[in-house]
């Protein structure tokens, strides 16, 4: 059974940076991909942030994300990893790290759509005060 399990949300101050975490666990295969979305406060829809592949450089994000997020995955361990940047009131929400399994190599440039994942975690909460 896959698992994804999301940790390193909290309440932080504007300017700080924060490192979430996403444990994925049960994938048969190493290839997959995984996408993270946040849901801002009183919003139903979940906003996409970044999508990465089964290597590190394969990466795709919006434009508003570019510089200040950052996805990565140690294999070893395998954990997925969300780094953000000069944390605003902005960013305010609750986080999910989402997984689909994909061919090996396969680009995730047209991975940018909630619906495209099958597998979500539970959502960690980022809080940023002013």
């Amino acid at each position: 059974q896959v698992q994804l399990v999301e940790s390193g949300g909290g309440v932080v101050q504007t300017g700080d940076s924060l490192t979430l975490s996403c444990r994925v666990s049960g994938f048969t295969s190493a290839h997959y991909a995984t996408g993270w979305f946040r849901q801002a406060p009183g919003k139903e829809a979940c906003e996409w942030i970044a999508s990465l592949g089964d290597t590190n450089s394969n990466t795709n994000y919006p434009d508003f994300a570019k510089g200040r997020f950052a996805a990565a995955r140690d294999n070893a361990k395998n954990i997925d990893t969300l780094r953000i940047s000069n944390l605003k009131p902005e960013d305010t929400g609750v986080y999910y790290c989402a997984a689909i399994a994909i061919s090996p190599g396969w680009p995730v440039d047209s991975l940018y759509w909630a619906g495209q994942f099958d597998l979500w975690g539970q959502g960690t909460q980022v809080t940023v005060s002013s």
